[in-house]
């Protein structure tokens, strides 16, 4: 480990005006998931303090949709220099507080400022359109911001989560009450509050903390709020929406996916191997997407899985502040429980252990990278996503069969394949069932691109220019002479 570890930031509700500290309040404790230890005390939000946020967001909604697109972007570019200024600072509280290497976690900071210099372009390019009429009369249709949103955020990438539910809504307009995860709220705050030290007015941008289901319900409960964004499972996101179908909010959902990779014989198999083991056992396996379900051609299975099972081997497993640590610690003690119950599961009905497998210590949440092959389908971690450092490999017959078990499960985030015949790349892309698809590669997010799933993997966008449409309405205008 580094000699010294950085100071974990003290953490605050931040409504309206009000930095809001732990100091005579209910608190949430705060853990190291390299240690297990205590390090903080995160302040609860009461009905009231909800309620004065609800206030502030009413009122700011009015300041921020009636600022000039030229501000606006001024704004957000100032917010994307300072995030970009205090990278270090933002990313050593994401490793203290989730784990992930250090150069990961600053790495993901950069990325909010880059997605957040995109978003800042976006406030000049919300184009709307003069439909084409005969002489005396004219039809304009034009795109409105659509009115306060409430965010809430997984913890597995702290800062992007966060920069993921407000930047887009910022830039259409609107103001945001976001709600980072309780167990990683440094990294979501430094976003925030980084805004805020930009110009973004206090009312417009807030932070709260609290019981995510009493949080939830309240925001989602009251009239001011008209869109949800959230991001996290399946479960709690089906939930959410019924909350808002209650009033009708407009939503964004980006829920569990379950990520197929298809492999076949005529694939850069080394390529394949470098580029996926190293995105499977990113942040711990904790990314939404994932590869998990390896799905190889039969006369290449064998030595794609022996080259992963030889990659998986080679893995630094470490405290995120070591420099030679490849992949830290699971975010929580939920992380390795989770694995044990569903590797147990898989094992008892034949599946192969290649490596790993076990947790690691007796000190924080360390789990080896695993790597399972020749998984039988009715194995819970065949069809539950893992979310965490285990592969599963299988051998496939062929085309068909591989495209079949890529779209038999309900999931449909992202999806990967491998192979140099142009005609079948053709084919995948119109085939697979995934909201994000990357051939030959282990990329599916870039600012400017959408990100979302399909079926149970949620509907609605963000990044890109649909992450600010998506928070906008449309209005149609018919004028007569």
């Amino acid at each position: 480990m580094s000699s010294t570890v950085p100071a974990y930031p003290a953490l605050n509700l931040l409504i309206g005006e009000e930095a809001i500290g732990a100091s005579g309040r209910d608190t949430i404790d705060v853990l190291d998931p390299a240690t297990g230890e205590v390090i903080a005390a995160l302040p609860k939000a009461t009905t009231a303090d909800l309620d004065a946020a609800l206030e502030a967001a009413a009122r700011g909604f009015k300041q921020w949709r009636a600022t000039s697109a030229d501000q606006r972007e001024a704004v957000l570019r100032k917010g994307a220099a300072l995030i970009r200024e205090r990278a270090k600072d933002i990313g050593a509280a994401i490793t203290r507080e989730q784990g992930k290497p250090l150069k990961e976690a600053v790495g993901e900071t950069i990325y909010c400022a880059m997605l957040l210099e995109f978003y800042a372009g976006e406030c000049k390019r919300l184009y709307g359109k003069t439909l084409v009429r005969p002489d005396g009369q004219r039809v304009e249709v034009r795109h409105e911001p659509v009115g306060p949103v409430a965010g809430f955020s997984a913890w597995n990438f702290p800062a992007l989560n966060v920069i993921r539910k407000v930047g887009g809504p910022l830039a259409a307009g609107c103001s945001v009450i976001v709600k980072p995860s309780e167990e990683t709220p440094a990294g979501g705050l430094g976003i925030v509050q980084a805004l805020r030290d930009a110009g973004v007015p206090a009312d417009v941008c807030q932070a709260v903390f609290g019981v995510p289901d009493d949080i939830s319900r309240h925001l989602l409960a009251s009239p001011v709020i008209r869109k949800l964004t959230f991001t996290g499972s399946t479960a709690v996101g089906k939930h959410l929406a019924k909350l808002a179908a209650e009033n009708l909010q407009r939503a964004t959902l980006e829920l569990g996916g379950h990520g197929p990779v298809l492999v076949f014989n005529d694939a850069d198999i080394d390529k394949a191997l470098d580029t996926m083991a190293g995105n499977k056992f990113r942040n711990a396996g904790q990314v939404c997407v994932s590869p998990t379900r390896f799905l190889v051609e039969e006369d290449v299975f064998e030595r794609f899985r022996d080259g992963f099972v030889e990659r998986a081997k080679a893995v630094k497993v470490g405290n995120g502040f070591d420099g030679d640590t490849v992949m830290g610690p699971m975010a929580s003690q939920r992380g390795p429980d989770g694995i044990q119950t569903k590797l147990a599961d898989a094992l008892d009905k034949g599946a192969k252990l290649g490596a790993g497998g076990n947790r690691i210590g007796n000190q924080g949440y360390f789990h080896e990278p695993t790597v399972l092959s020749e998984v039988p389908l009715d194995a819970t971690i065949m069809n539950e996503e893992p979310f965490g450092p285990v592969a599963m490999i299988n051998p496939m017959k062929g085309e068909e069969a591989m495209i079949e078990e890529a779209n038999r499960l309900p999931y449909g985030l992202a999806a990967y394949a491998w192979t140099q015949d142009a005609k079948r790349r053709m084919r995948l892309t119109s085939e697979i069932e995934a909201g994000m698809i990357a051939i030959n590669g282990g990329t599916v997010s870039a600012v400017d691109a959408p990100f979302g799933g399909v079926k149970w993997s949620g509907y609605g966008l963000e990044d890109g220019a649909e992450g600010v449409t998506a928070c906008m309405v449309s209005k149609t205008i018919h004028e007569a002479a």
